[in-house]
């Protein structure tokens, strides 16, 4: 073969093998490529947006704040509830004084908050352990919290209305006094059967998750939402509603009057709004914002969810204050019961003879002018 003529072929086969061992490297390349950089669109399609990914957010903080709040605060409750509500029942079977509508009406409030003292413990041990006493004591803690809850609030609507037609209403009260306590025990029954009805939710929807005690657990944002609102309406809107309209009319009345003591029963009225405010307006607030964030299907920020479920653990405790807070502002605060209760005390051996005539004695000719059957949760 001619030199000359081989060239062309040469050149031909030099080229031919130089774009080989190219490709060959380019492939050794891209195979080394793809053990670093995955291609990810064989497998799931588009890149992967990584904000679409839900953090977690740690709720260590709550968990062990809780282990330590929960049982101290319900504790001190349970305690002051036992002993103020059972003064209050024993005071009212020892003398026999179921006289007006406001005596019945404080007797079953005394109960009711008796009954959710009883439950405190049972809140205590599920706050700081795994909740092993079976489902039925389960939905049995919240629903007598619930039915307790709701009484409570009814209870004391009644009390501010019998109230308002005792002092704004004096003239027409007095002439249907004979069935006023007639009446009165029969709302009584029909307001624990409301509060029954209300806390049907409570009983259906308790379960166990994750051994631990909890009402609504996996249900539908919808119905969580449903039922928070219906708590904050009838358990706070419309007892706030009836006490402010009723306690108003009551203030406006006294003021007119020229009694030695209206100064001192506006007062009293004032303390019990001041105490139902205290304990019941920052827990609903709080128990708002839970609602609304459950309505627009939670928040991503951890910061504000650890915050609010500080506020709401802290505002709950402050709400139950209300069964160990009722006995003093309701029975205790007026003159006729704190005299019962003084002398029930002196008959169990409680308080000397001595101390009994100090503490009544020159108290009772001051507040002659109120002490009457219809002025007994305002009297001084």
């Amino acid at each position: 073969m001619n030199s000359v003529n081989d060239f062309p072929i040469l050149l031909t086969a030099l080229l031919i093998w130089m774009l080989n061992c190219k490709t060959c490297s380019s492939q050794e390349e891209e195979n080394m490529t793809t053990t670093v950089d995955y291609d990810y669109s064989e497998f799931t399609g588009p890149s992967p947006d990584y904000g679409v990914y839900v953090t977690v957010c740690m709720k260590e903080s709550n968990r062990n704040f809780r282990l330590w709040f929960m049982p101290t605060f319900y504790s001190i409750i349970c305690f002051l509830g036992l002993l103020g509500n059972i003064l209050v029942i024993l005071t009212f079977f020892y003398f026999k004084r179921l006289k007006t509508m406001t005596d019945v009406y404080l007797l079953n409030l005394s109960f009711a908050d008796l009954l959710f003292a009883l439950s405190l413990p049972f809140w205590a041990a599920n706050s700081m352990t795994e909740w092993a006493l079976g489902l039925a004591a389960c939905k049995a803690m919240h629903t007598i919290y619930k039915v307790s809850f709701y009484s409570s609030m009814l209870l004391l609507s009644c009390i501010s209305v019998d109230r308002y037609f005792a002092i704004a209403k004096a003239v027409s009260a007095h002439r249907h006094r004979s069935q006023a306590v007639f009446f009165s025990k029969v709302s009584s029954a029909i307001i624990w059967a409301m509060a029954l009805i209300f806390s049907l939710p409570e009983m259906t929807y308790t379960t166990i998750n994750n051994k631990t005690c909890s009402p609504y657990t996996g249900k539908t944002d919808q119905l969580r939402v449903s039922i928070q609102t219906s708590q904050i309406v009838l358990g706070f809107a419309m007892p706030l509603l009836v006490m402010g309209f009723c306690y108003s009319v009551i203030v406006q009345t006294l003021c007119q009057a020229r009694s030695f003591e209206r100064n001192k029963a506006i007062k009293v009225i004032f303390a019990v709004v001041a105490v139902f405010l205290l304990c019941q307006v920052p827990y609903n607030i709080a128990l708002f914002l839970t609602t609304l964030d459950t309505a627009n299907g939670g928040n991503t920020d951890c910061n504000y969810d650890n915050s609010l479920l500080y506020a709401t653990d802290v505002t709950q405790c402050l709400a139950f204050l209300r069964c160990c807070l009722n006995p003093f502002v309701y029975a205790f605060i007026g003159v006729k019961f704190r005299h019962d209760l003084l002398k029930l005390l002196k008959d169990l051996g409680c308080m000397s003879q001595e101390r009994f005539f100090r503490y009544t004695c020159g108290r009772r000719r001051s507040s002659a002018a109120t002490d009457t059957e219809t002025t007994t949760t305002f009297s001084p």
